[in-house]
């Protein structure tokens, strides 16, 4: 079967913006946009291709392993605690760096010496309840002699590059509706583009268009059509149920100017894990989207999962790239998914340039599941099938797209497997995608729930079993054959943070949870270089030129969701680098479920303490059977401690500053999650 692709508006004049020359805002910041990257790394993805490719080659594959620092500066607390993290890519431009911190707060340095030239803090509120993953800013854009961001808060902001003065606020929404922004925009020809947030809690997602001079929104680009648009009648007729569907732009957009479109991925279905009241494929939920880049006007689409109830989103930026398949020069358009696999498209229509084939899929009646899936041709980056553990309670468990309901089932890839937030890069010298992937099962389960405006409204959960490995996989996928070139097995999971990018010279750099940052060699994988950061190296690096030395610079904060060690640094190499390794931090986690020494007879368990929004404190705790167990909340987001593989208790959702008590009369150990954030786990031992 065909893959469900809508066809392209021809008659609507999408392209009429491509042909009718129109004066650029910013001559020089477009052109370096449109450029192979250089000396200066001016947006998210190197360029408007996201292909985090930079031609300089002073560092090489025979000259790498000299690699040392040639600066590191700490951002003076910024983001430092651990529910922050930070993923940001810094940009550069003449000599002088831009980082923005998991607070929203930015910095310029000089890129040379790392000298802090100026600085903006951003007051955000620390009570924001919808924040759904951890505390983060993805990145800045440039233009107009400004830099833009976007913030939990739902505002965008744009400062001067020379002062770090505000000098607009717009807001995109209200974060107590549940929404927020943590992708780095993209500028273009006077436009900043930037996704939203909030596909927990029932939002609308979109791209806005603002002007970069003013503010002004001047189009939205909704991903959940209405009745009479494209694409809505994937939804339930007489209902309003994609208003609330999720699809939030989680990532920096791409455009192709000579097509006039701009490029985008788009995460899950809402609620996340219930399809029961949403028949039909839910668009443009789980999808890569184009639209006219003047005027949002639809284009095409194509939708990576039908009817997702799998929190299966499309996560990771989108890649524009040039290739030749069957001897035909094509443009082409990849996108890495949380299902594990890189979906190649022509990025003219959104046709498969590599097959992708509807294939049937196992059903479950009271979900509403979509009867077939796409499967692209070629291989996956991570394992996609899950295996039964009847130890541990698990007697169900499938492959990708399994059915479940409200009997948990294990599945992989899970929701937060594959590849989520990181980015991937592209080298056209290889000819290759740098594909970051994390392994990981999960219990999937509906629980049933009503929605309310800004409440997290998933209906369901997923959560890995007790004591299960969790790891990760670095691939390299060859653009025109989507296959594996060569592949890494790490002991961490690489899909949730950090990413790639790669260089004329033949070398791919990236970042690790444990702290360590790594040069391998492009076309086959070997490990060249390795330096010891001392804070999980989360983040994409970026490459740049001054004075003629070449640099590699890398935020390194650690990520909230992975529980890796939290900093405020960033790292800058070059081949002239005089800066040492320093001290491991504790490595991150490689099994799931609660860790940290038990805590004898302690019967008060905080959630989201000591700055750490995502945790127990303590983790694990021992009672005497009879006592009674109280949870708070001082956190500052909603929480539960839901009862996991055994029992049937539950505190319910906990607000900050609220608690609920549990009498534990029985001796055994008793797990938890938070089921909303379904990474954290906490263990009650009842003696």
């Amino acid at each position: 079967m065909q893959p469900r692709i809508v066809p392209m508006l021809m008659a609507l004049g999408l392209f009429l913006p491509a042909v009718i020359p129109v004066r650029a805002a910013d001559p020089e910041i477009d052109r370096l946009l449109q450029a192979p990257v250089g000396k200066d790394w001016v947006t998210n993805g190197g360029n408007m291709t996201n292909q985090r490719y930079s031609t300089l080659k002073q560092i090489d594959t025979t000259n790498v392993k000299q690699l040392k620092g040639a600066w590191m500066t700490r951002l003076k607390g910024s983001g430092l605690g651990g529910k922050y993290s930070l993923e940001a890519t810094p940009l550069v431009k003449d000599g002088i760096m831009y980082m923005v911190t998991g607070n929203d707060d930015v910095f310029a340095l000089n890129a040379k010496t790392g000298e802090i030239l100026w600085e903006h803090w951003s007051q955000i509120g620390q009570t924001i309840s919808t924040v759904c993953c951890g505390w983060l800013n993805r990145g800045l854009a440039m233009g107009e002699g400004r830099l833009f961001l976007g913030q939990l808060d739902a505002n965008m902001v744009a400062l001067d590059i020379k002062t770090g003065k505000e000098v607009w606020r717009t807001p995109v929404e209200d974060w107590h509706n549940g929404y927020g922004i943590t992708n780095a925009p993209l500028y273009y020809d006077g436009i900043v583009y930037s996704g939203i947030t909030g596909g927990e809690f029932g939002i609308r997602g979109r791209l806005t268009a603002l002007d970069a001079k003013t503010g002004k929104i001047l189009w939205r680009a909704y991903t959940l059509p209405a009745a009479g648009e494209p694409g809505g009648d994937s939804w339930p007729a007489g209902t309003d149920h994609y208003n609330r569907g999720g699809a939030s732009v989680w990532n920096t957009p791409a455009l192709d100017p000579e097509l006039g479109l701009v490029y985008f991925a788009v995460g899950n279905c809402g609620p996340d894990y219930d399809g029961s009241m949403r028949e039909g494929d839910n668009l443009f939920c789980a999808s890569v989207l184009a639209v006219n880049a003047k005027t949002g006007a639809y284009a095409w689409h194509f939708q990576e999962v039908h009817h997702d109830i799998w929190d299966y989103d499309a996560a990771s930026p989108v890649v524009l790239f040039d290739t030749v398949i069957n001897g035909q020069p094509r443009k082409g358009i990849a996108q890495a998914g949380r299902t594990g696999w890189v979906y190649i498209l022509d990025r003219a229509n959104g046709k498969p340039l590599i097959g992708i084939e509807e294939r049937p899929v196992p059903q479950e009646p009271r979900q509403k599941t979509a009867k077939t899936q796409p499967y692209p041709i070629g291989d996956a980056i991570v394992p996609q099938c899950a295996e039964p553990m009847p130890a541990a309670g698990y007697e169900k468990a499938g492959c990708i797209f399994e059915a479940f309901w409200e009997e948990p089932v294990l599945i992989q890839p899970s929701g937060i497997g594959g590849t989520n937030w990181s980015p991937m890069s592209y080298n056209p010298e290889t000819g290759s995608f740098y594909v970051p992937g994390t392994i990981r099962t999960s219990a999937f389960g509906r629980v049933p729930s009503q929605y309310s405006v800004g409440v997290r409204y998933t209906n369901g959960t997923q959560a890995a079993p007790i004591d299960s490995p969790m790891g990760g996989t670095f691939t390299a996928i060859g653009g025109n054959t989507n296959k594996i070139v060569w592949q890494h097995k790490t002991p961490y999971r690489l899909g949730g943070g950090g990413g790639s990018t790669t260089t004329a010279s033949g070398l791919v750099f990236r970042g690790e949870p444990d702290g360590n940052f790594l040069a391998l060699n492009a076309k086959n994988g070997e490990e060249l270089w390795r330096f010891q950061t001392g804070f999980g190296a989360d983040a994409p690096p970026a490459v740049y030129e001054v004075d003629g030395e070449e640099y590699v610079a890398i935020a390194t904060g650690g990520n909230s969701v992975h529980g890796t060690p939290n900093g405020d640094a960033v790292w800058v190499f070059s081949l002239k680098g005089q800066l040492g390794p320093l001290w491991p931090p504790p490595p991150p986690q490689r099994v799931a479920g609660p860790a940290g020494a038990i805590a004898d007879g302690v019967n008060t368990v905080k959630i989201g303490d000591n700055n750490v929004e995502y945790a127990y404190w303590p983790g694990r705790t021992k009672v005497k059977a009879g006592t009674t167990v109280t949870f708070t909340n001082v956190g500052d987001i909603p929480h539960t401690a839901t009862a996991f593989q055994k029992g049937d208790w539950d505190t319910g959702v906990l607000e900050k500053g609220q608690s609920k008590t549990v009498t534990f009369d029985k001796p055994g150990s008793y797990y938890y999650i938070c089921a909303p954030h379904p990474w954290m786990y906490g263990q009650v031992i009842v003696e």
